[in-house]
């Protein structure tokens, strides 16, 4: 199992630091000017190990959200195919953010194909948020100002591609203000692997420990149905 890696980028000009799992040389110890808030957010990304169906690599860090941004993308891939993949944005603010309610926020986008069974449920947008909320609540981490979009968007082939078979995309945008927590840095190490648990589920994966009914794990969240081999094209 891999862990974290991703960049981080000042808004100040600083030099980045990054690295990457396969692709990467490591973490770099530059940028010494950022918080030390910030930096032990980002020492808690780096230490998650994911499942080893979770694949993680760097990622550019966007700097016009906030002063200080750390990039994680990462893709759940089984059996050689791709399930479903996302990016996530750690935001950090010193100086507060007043829609945040917080100095740190998480920007995520996660998307996956469907299997024809869920892209026809006319509630799958509702679900896929609860599955987003239902994956911070069930590893109990307190969080505000949750806000985002769910997005179905269909394919239909014609002519030479007549063949294929229609394809259903959903697409999740999310962001949400991490309480913070000991020297007011949040746990930024359970919201990452909350949020893998999330790509987890959208790709059709059982959960990696099973929820008990009225355990830590069942949080109301709703699976999508295993995955039963590879997509036709």
């Amino acid at each position: 199992m891999a862990a974290a890696q991703g960049q981080f980028s000042e808004h100040s000009g600083h030099s980045e630091a990054g690295g990457g799992g396969a692709a990467g040389s490591g973490r770099e110890e530059s940028a010494p000017s950022a918080p030390p808030a910030f930096r032990r957010a980002v020492d808690g990304l780096t230490s998650v190990r994911m499942r080893p169906e979770i694949e993680l690599d760097t990622a550019p860090a966007p700097k016009r959200l906030a002063p200080y941004t750390y990039a994680l993308e990462a893709a759940v891939v089984a059996e050689d195919e791709d399930l479903a993949d996302g990016r996530l944005v750690l935001l950090h603010d010193p100086s507060g953010h007043e829609a945040w309610q917080g100095d740190f926020r998480l920007v995520t986008l996660v998307r996956a194909e469907l299997e024809p069974e869920m892209a026809a449920d006319p509630l799958l947008p509702e679900v896929c948020w609860t599955w987003l909320t239902g994956a911070l609540e069930a590893r109990g981490l307190p969080y505000d100002e949750a806000s985002g979009t769910v997005t179905r968007a269909g394919s239909f082939y014609f002519g030479g591609l007549a063949d294929r078979r229609p394809a259903t995309q959903i697409e999740i945008r999310a962001s949400w203000t991490p309480r913070e927590g000991r020297g007011g840095v949040p746990d930024t190490a359970a919201h990452l692997a909350a949020w893998c648990d999330l790509l987890c589920q959208v790709a059709g994966l059982p959960p990696a420990v099973p929820a008990q009914p009225d355990g830590p794990g069942a949080a109301g969240v709703v699976s999508l149905p295993q995955r039963r081999g590879p997509r036709r094209p």
